[in-house]
Parts: structure tokens; C-alpha cells; sequence
């Protein structure tokens, strides 16, 4: 911890003087040798270690790491190739030494100067940089702080003595840095870092990537005309690439499909839309890619619902109800069918779909998709004229609108049921049966406020839940306007 190596190897030797194979103690001095540049006698003791105890990490890390070391510093031997050529100078030298007999004075032999390089020190401020990294800035200050210090008080003195045990201390840090890594390891690292980041960015897979996010964010500024010439050039570009390289290719073709199909329905091209989502769905069935199949299916349905071909929509949707994957999603799925059976005038069957969405809905705990689901089997009622039992739903639809606090919904419910009310008066009053006078006065107040003509447009479900509807809707159909209706889901 404190960078003493000499201590720490004193304190792990004092531990195998009772025990030789105390395994803690061999691993505390393997890490004082590895710590003090000495990684072959390192190694010895992790090899030590792993044999006592091979179940520990420590030991198998700390042999690989040595070993690291060790080739970093000398090299692995693959790249000292050895021949048989040699320098025969010696050999020559010694058969002169035989041809020639010397006589005469004795000779005295000058003993040859046996020259020692010196050990390297990083002494380069480049390479110390590097090495130190971020405590760079550290030495560099204590070097100033060395300068300015008078020596000549006490404090000046021990001010001294710690900035230069400090100095020491990130020297030793350095040599042992670049005894562990030395710098053209580094460089050469680096470089391998540099071209794997080069590769990473122009592999085929990022590049599609990169391109679709600009596609989703023009989609979200609604430039469609931008989006329809971006996913070209994109689709362009799949063409070009193996499945090789890019072996999801089709999957990222159908989403592409899919993106051009939505950008053609929000500009209300509907046939377009419905080519690229066939497109989408084709690929999904093909390739066998789930997602894209269900994603298709949903999307086929609302260009159908917005283009008014009700029949279709549900055929489609019909077919992605057992692929749900949630009760939600089921809920969804129902209602949206129920709607379009309404536009249909068949509202046995919207009815039916109606009770479906709210059983998922209760499954769900989702008291939104219950009103929801209230309001559309409300309105299979009135259209089939079981106006008792519409009003009994709701009724239920408005307890739920109170708990969700909705007041505008409440306020369309009891609007809706007040012409309910009104149509049951109406019937009433058309059987010849006696009716309060009071509730005689309303009833022709409000027949005269709506007419005959408005009376039917704003009871008659079916005109209440058309995908294209004007801004003033019947009151029932105010709350379904709060519903994600797949006509308007992104």
C-alpha cells in the first residue's frame, strides 16, 4: 500500500519462517517481487503458490501477469532465430598463435576492460509522462515545490525530505511501469486500439445503425419526404452488403420496410403504405423473423382502418390476436376489432369484442382500457337498441372515470346518458305510454335542439367511432378519442 517494497518482502519472508508453505505469505511475497521489477523470482513463488493451493485465482493471475511482464521486458523467444553461421575470428586467432613461436622478453597481459552499460532510467520527460499519466502533474510539482524550498530552516529541511521521498517514490513507479509495460508495448497497443476503434466504426452493422437513428430523428420532426429518401439510400447500401458481413441484413430490410411504410401513412398515401408493410411482413414470414411479422400485422391494420376498409383491418388483426404477448396488447387488439365491427353496423360482434378487451383489461389491472372497453360495449348497445343495458354500462364506465379522476370523460358520459335517456323517453312516448310532464318538456326541448337528423348522428355508434372524424364528435366518442387507437399509434 505504501510503495515499500523492501519492508513488504521482509514482512512476507518473517511469515514462511514458521511455515515454508504458508500460502498467504508466498503470495505476499510474489507481490513484493513482482512490485520490486524481479518478475522471474516473482513467477517461482506463484508457480509455488498454485501448486499448494490450485484452487485460488490469485496464484493463476498473478502467474499470467508475471509471465506478461517477463515477455515485456525481454521478448518471448520466438524472435531470437539461431544459425549455425557464427564469427570464426577466434578460431583463426588460435591457429596464428600456433604457426608463430615468440622468444624473447616476457609479455604481460593487460587485463581487458570489461565495459557495463548502465541500466536505463526513464530519464526521457516524454516517456515519464506517459508512464505517470495523470500523476504526472504531481511530480511536476513537486519538482517546483523542491526549488522554491529553503533548505536552510527546519521546516525548509523536512518540507525537503518529503518532497523528495515523494520524487523517489513516482520514480520508482516509473521504472517498474516501464520494466512491467515498456513504452513501445504501449505504442504498439495503442495502435491495435486505435485500428480496432477504426474497424468498429466503419464495420457495416454500426454504420446501419447510425443511419437508422437518423432516420428515427426525422421521423420525429415528421419530415417524412426526408425519411422516405433516407431509408433508400439506406436500403441501397443493405444491398451492396453480404449477409457475410452482416448476417442480420434482413432484419434491418424489414424494419427499413416498416419506417417507409408509417412515413407513407402519416402523408395519407395508403396504398404505398400498405406495399411496404406487405413487404415487411413477407420478410418476417420468410426469414422467420416473429417480430417483424407481428409488427407488420399491427401496421397492415391501421392503413386499413385509417382508409375506411374495416373488414380487411380486422382480417389482419384477427391473425395477429393469438401472436399477443400481453394482456395489454390483447386488450389493445380488441377493442380496435370492436371499433371496426361498430363501423360496420355489426355490433353484435363489436359488442363481443368489447367484453374481450375488458376481461384483458381487468387481467391487466388497467382501469384506462377498462373505460375504454365500457364505452365501446356502451356504444354496440345503443347501436343494437338494448338502451338499458347501455346505460348500465355506462354507468359503470362513469364510477370508472371517477376513479381515474378524468373529468372530462365523466362530463361525455353524462352527456351520453342523457341521450340515452332521451331515446328511451322518445320510445316511451311513441308507445303510448304515460310520461311525466317534466320529462315531457325536456324531451321536447332537446328533440328540437338536435333534431330528428342530429338525434341519430350522436346515438348512432358507428358515427361515433369513424378514424376520420371532424373535431366536433358525439359525446360518446369523446372518450374514445383519449384511446392509442392504432389508427394513431406511432
Amino acid at each position: 500500500m505504501l510503495g515499500d517494497t523492501a519492508k513488504a518482502l521482509q514482512d512476507a519472508e518473517a511469515s514462511l519462517l514458521e511455515d515454508k508453505n504458508y500460502h498467504r505469505g508466498m503470495f505476499q511475497k510474489a507481490e513484493a517481487l513482482y512490485n520490486a521489477g524481479d518478475f522471474e523470482m516473482a513467477l517461482v513463488y506463484y508457480h509455488r503458490g498454485n501448486r499448494l493451493r490450485p484452487e485460488l485465482l490469485e496464484f493463476r493471475l498473478g502467474i499470467q501477469k508475471a509471465r506478461e511482464a517477463i515477455i515485456n521486458c525481454v521478448g518471448t523467444p520466438d524472435r531470437v532465430k539461431l544459425n549455425t553461421t557464427g564469427d570464426l575470428s577466434f578460431f583463426n586467432a588460435q591457429d596464428e598463435k600456433k604457426k608463430r613461436k615468440v622468444f624473447g622478453s616476457a609479455c604481460v597481459k593487460r587485463p581487458q576492460q570489461v565495459v557495463r552499460r548502465k541500466k536505463e532510467k526513464p530519464n526521457n520527460e516524454m516517456t515519464i509522462k506517459q508512464m505517470l499519466g495523470d500523476l504526472y502533474g504531481d511530480r511536476q510539482y513537486l519538482e517546483k515545490l523542491l526549488k522554491e524550498t529553503d533548505n536552510t530552516s527546519l521546516t525548509g529541511k523536512h518540507i525537503n525530505r518529503l518532497v523528495q521521498d515523494g520524487l523517489h517514490y513516482l520514480d520508482t513507479r516509473t521504472e517498474f511501469w516501464q520494466q512491467v509495460k515498456p513504452m513501445y508495448a504501449r505504442k504498439y497497443e495503442a495502435i491495435l486500439a486505435l485500428n480496432r476503434g477504426r474497424q468498429a466504426k466503419t464495420s457495416p452493422y454500426d454504420h446501419i445503425v447510425g443511419e437508422l437513428e437518423k432516420v428515427n430523428k426525422l421521423m420525429h420532426e415528421n419530415n417524412y419526404e426526408g425519411v422516405l429518401k433516407k431509408c433508400q439510400r439506406v436500403m441501397g447500401t443493405l444491398d451492396s452488403i453480404s449477409e457475410v458481413h452482416l448476417p442480420n441484413k434482413m432484419t434491418f430490410k424489414a424494419h427499413i420496410h416498416s419506417i417507409m411504410g408509417n412515413a407513407y401513412l402519416e402523408m395519407g398515401d395508403y396504398v404505398n403504405a400498405a406495399v411496404q408493410h406487405q413487404m415487411d411482413l413477407t420478410i418476417g414470414e420468410e426469414v422467420g423473423i416473429d417480430d417483424a411479422e407481428c409488427r407488420a400485422l399491427d401496421n397492415l391494420g391501421r392503413v386499413h382502418a385509417r382508409n375506411g376498409k374495416y373488414q380487411k383491418a380486422i382480417d389482419v388483426w384477427e391473425r395477429k390476436l393469438p401472436k399477443s404477448k400481453s394482456t395489454l396488447e390483447t386488450t389493445w387488439l380488441c377493442h380496435e376489432i370492436g371499433r371496426c365491427y361498430l363501423e360496420l353496423g355489426q355490433s353484435r360482434s363489436a359488442k363481443e369484442y368489447g367484453e374481450r378487451a375488458l376481461q384483458s383489461a381487468v387481467e391487466a389491472q388497467d382501469d384506462r382500457w377498462k373505460l375504454h372497453a365500457l364505452v365501446l360495449i356502451s356504444q354496440a348497445e345503443v347501436k343494437s337498441q338494448r338502451l338499458s343495458s347501455a346505460l348500465i354500462s355506462f354507468e359503470k364506465a362513469y364510477e370508472v372515470a371517477g376513479l381515474l379522476m378524468d373529468e372530462e370523460a365523466q362530463d361525455a358520459i353524462t352527456k351520453a346518458m342523457n341521450e340515452v335517456n332521451m331515446k328511451v323517453l322518445d320510445r316511451e312516448i311513441e308507445g303510448g305510454e304515460e310520461v311525466d310532464p317534466v320529462y315531457r318538456a325536456d324531451f321536447e326541448k332537446w328533440k328540437a335542439e338536435v333534431g330528428e337528423s342530429g338525434k341519430e348522428e350522436q346515438t348512432a355508434p358507428a358515427a361515433e367511432a369513424k378514424v376520420e372524424e371532424s373535431d366536433q364528435k358525439p359525446s360518446t366518442q369523446l372518450i374514445s378519442a383519449a384511446v392509442p387507437s392504432v389508427t394513431e399509434k406511432s
